[in-house]
């Protein structure tokens, strides 16, 4: 029993004290404290993110009241145009930040959405068309003018298609864009009058 006793004390004297445990109880909290000193007292950094709509040599123009002005195609039912921009954190561009985009017009599939001709063969090996399906499952079918999101590339380059029909001649589609970073919400509107 003698030499456990003697052990004991020679261990306590190399670890500092009488108790094994007290250096380790010492170093475990200064660890705790110094490893997290740098996040405690570094202010986190504000990043500046910008929207950058490009419009120019791109099928619209812009009016001095700030509206972007588009022409649709009076022989087609829908006119397509491609919205594009450049996004930007701290003046460099942003890659996959996601975009939702919303328009304020829509259109309503009316009775028929299309149709198919069915071909066939006759014994001659001539095509004939011999008989006509019309698509009606659509009818009523809200149709938006705008898709709802894309992704920004390596170039911080982002799109959007739109497709206004004619019969929104004369209105204003309101294109609303809107993207999240950093816990913060980035948003705004792009009016375009529809000639």
């Amino acid at each position: 029993m003698k030499k456990f006793e003697e052990a004991l004390e020679l261990s306590s004297n190399k670890v500092g004290g009488s108790n094994p445990n007290s250096l380790f109880w010492l170093i475990l909290p200064l660890l705790f404290i110094l490893s997290c000193e740098d996040f405690l007292s570094k202010d986190e950094e504000s990043h500046d993110y910008k929207f950058e709509h490009i419009y120019l040599d791109t099928g619209i123009t812009k009016d001095n009241k700030g509206y972007y002005h588009l022409t649709l195609d009076r022989n087609r039912w829908q006119t397509l145009y491609r919205v594009r921009g450049i996004v930007y954190n701290d003046d460099i561009p942003a890659e996959f930040v996601r975009f939702n985009w919303e328009s304020n017009l829509y259109w309503i599939i009316g009775d028929t959405l299309g149709y198919v001709v069915k071909i066939g063969l006759t014994d001659q090996l001539q095509y004939v068309s011999y008989d006509t399906v019309y698509i009606t499952q659509y009818n009523g079918f809200t149709v938006p003018t705008s898709n709802t999101a894309s992704y920004s590339n390596a170039k911080g380059e982002v799109s959007n298609m739109i497709a206004p029909v004619t019969t929104m001649v004369g209105d204003t589609l309101i294109l609303s864009w809107e993207f999240f970073a950093e816990d913060k919400v980035y948003s705004n509107k792009i009016p375009i009058v529809l000639d």
